[in-house]
């Protein structure tokens, strides 16, 4: 039987989900990412109290020193968000005494994994995790307070009210979600098990995809809908005033605000799960999302049906990843995209005739392509020169019924 994890929590109905403990568990499990922010806040300032390069130094071999029990207090606080245990990777050293004790770590893998977290996690990390936390609480805390701000008329602050009620439950789902995400990372590297990491992508991918199915499910019948319903009162609301009195004007205004939420709200809906994937599978929202390309894109896929679930979510979001790169980096006059199975595979090709030079260390997100396609065991290759052109070549397992 599996332990309880966020990731798996999030997959629950609604209802229970904001009932249990996790969306509470997960707050607290990020929150403990102030300590890294304080430890990165003591490098800002030693940089600028003592120069750069002793503060460098001085930040190198404290994070040398303190990456053990740092990665040990990440392992402790795992247990808020995943309830398997989690073991500590070190061996016992084969002799007593500190000379015995540091020889056996220095030759750990995991020791300089350890150190390596350490440092991303100071640097990188909570910041990420601080965001999702202020996300989840600043921002539909800001729009319920509408009322109170004395530039907003009360009927001016309804649609803002609407949309913080609707917008926390929505919050609460996504930092669960990266809650669960991050443990899973932190898992991954500071307690590897090759075996069970391998048996729980597919678990993974399919987890997150029911949530991001619920999430879009939930948006579409709840919130989308009561801002249509509002909009419409609001609109009625207006046909009984006399026009260009200063009530129709205010009504006018809040009803024009109304509609700006729902078109944001749609938008929102389409980034988290596009409904034409659901609908109608790969083919058809590879089509839909090169037709909105502004560089021309020629498409061609080729395929028997409709494939699993993971697996189309994967193709689909390797080809919006290449659009958008195509579309701000390449420089192209045209792209393509082609898909076929072929050898029990799922074959994805992106290309463009640009300037290519395309890097996935220089934040295109290609690396993080990399990382979705591995889950599902997959491979992925590219080819960028400097000058062009640009492909980019996916090839997922997919098992077809026959």
């Amino acid at each position: 039987m599996l332990a309880p994890t966020a990731l798996a929590a999030v997959t629950r109905r609604p209802s229970a989900f904001l009932r249990s403990s996790w969306p509470w568990r997960s707050l607290a499990y990020l929150l403990g990412s102030a300590i890294h922010a304080v430890a990165a806040c003591v490098a800002i300032y030693a940089a600028y109290a003592y120069g750069v390069g002793v503060a460098a130094g001085g930040v190198l071999l404290a994070l040398a020193v303190l990456s053990l029990p740092a990665a040990a207090f990440e392992r402790w606080r795992l247990r808020l968000v995943d309830r398997a245990p989690v073991d500590d990777p070190h061996v016992r050293p084969p002799r007593p005494g500190p000379r015995a004790w540091l020889a056996t770590r220095l030759r750990e893998q995991a020791t300089w994994r350890e150190l390596g977290f350490t440092v991303i996690a100071v640097s990188v990390m909570w910041w990420m995790d601080l965001g999702f936390v202020s996300s989840a609480i600043w921002l539909p805390l800001m729009l319920l307070s509408a009322p109170f701000q004395p530039s907003l008329h009360l009927v001016e602050s309804l649609p803002l009210i609407a949309a913080g009620l609707l917008l926390s439950p929505l919050f609460a789902y996504m930092m669960t979600a990266w809650a669960g995400t991050r443990a899973l990372l932190v898992r991954a590297v500071l307690a590897p098990r090759d075996a069970e990491i391998i048996r729980s992508r597919a678990r993974l991918v399919d987890a997150f995809e029911v949530e991001r199915r619920r999430i879009e499910r939930d948006l579409h019948d709840g919130a989308q809908q009561r801002l249509v319903a509002l909009s419409m009162k609001l609109g009625l609301a207006r046909l009984d005033l006399p026009p260009g009195s200063p009530a129709e004007a205010q009504l006018a205004e809040a009803h024009e605000e109304a509609g700006r939420a729902l078109a944001e709200l749609r938008e929102l809906i389409r980034g988290v799960h596009p409904q034409v994937l659901t609908d109608r599978g790969l083919g058809a929202a590879v089509r839909d999302v090169a037709g909105r390309s502004p560089v021309p894109v020629d498409v061609d896929v080729s395929l028997p049906g409709r494939l699993p679930p993971s697996i189309e979510v994967t193709a689909y979001y390797v080809v919006s990843e290449a659009m958008a790169n195509l579309a701000k980096h390449s420089g192209a006059r045209r792209g393509f995209v082609r898909a076929r199975l072929h050898d029990g595979a799922l074959v994805l090709e992106v290309g463009d005739d640009g300037v290519g030079g395309a890097d996935p260390a220089a934040g295109s997100g290609l690396a993080g392509l990399a990382d979705r396609v591995a889950v599902t065991d997959g491979l992925m290759t590219l080819s960028s020169p400097p000058g062009g052109p640009t492909s980019l070549r996916v090839e997922i397992p997919c098992p077809v019924s026959g």
